[in-house]
């Protein structure tokens, strides 16, 4: 059986059960700017890339000009939200016993790095993990480029790593990286969604990761 030495976590919809305040804050940013308001499953479709990447497939009536009033208006409408928006139940647990067994963590994210470092600091997660990849300062998902420059920093090879993510913008970006993945099917994507990205391995929910995980670490 494989053995993984590091476990790289996605973050709205996998760590964080952020996928209807994501999906809200679109659709409100759109009403507030009179643009096409676009149905829940086609907004949580593009939760997991760079935000602006995200806008342009969902919001395709959305000019250049107007971005700039947009992301105000989806952060205004986020931020609102975001005191209440929680850890999915058992997370933090899993982190701290992968830690306990040496395996490092890590994070990559369509999220700015300013709207990580803000969640991380709010939820005291900061020291949970090694390396953090945020879509403004890498290429966003599905390129691989996040994963490679988290494995270049923690010097391990695609065999010793785990992605795990909710969205098939994360499947995609581990089978480009070499890397194994995980996908949850209580996050944005749906199962058939998930299934056509073809993971490693698909769970229902926080213990069966951990049950999984845990027996591969």
């Amino acid at each position: 059986m494989k053995r993984y030495s590091a476990v790289v976590f996605d973050w709205d919809g996998t760590v964080m059960d952020s996928t209807h305040s994501i999906v809200e804050a679109i659709q409100g940013a759109c009403a507030d700017l009179g643009l096409p308001v676009p149905p829940a499953r086609e907004a949580a479709w593009v939760i997991g890339l760079s935000l602006e990447s995200a806008l342009y497939r969902c919001v395709p009536t959305l000019t250049a000009e107007q971005m700039p009033d947009f992301i105000d208006c989806y952060r205004v409408r986020f931020l609102s939200r975001d005191p209440d928006i929680k850890l999915f139940e058992g997370i933090t647990d899993l982190f701290a016993t992968l830690e306990s067994r040496q395996v490092a963590l890590g994070v990559a994210t369509g999220k700015s790095r300013v709207g990580l470092d803000r969640v991380l600091a709010a939820k005291q997660l900061h020291g949970h993990f090694q390396v953090t990849r945020c879509a403004d300062e890498s290429f966003s998902k599905p390129h691989p480029a996040m994963l490679l420059e988290i494995m270049d920093e923690l010097s391990l090879q695609p065999d010793q790593v785990l992605m795990v993510g909710d969205t098939s913008h994360d499947i995609q970006m581990a089978t480009a990286a070499g890397v194994d993945s995980m996908a949850v099917t209580y996050g944005a994507h749906d199962m058939a969604t998930l299934l056509q990205a073809e993971p490693t391995v698909m769970v229902s929910s926080v213990d069966e990761m951990r049950s999984w995980v845990l027996d591969r670490v």
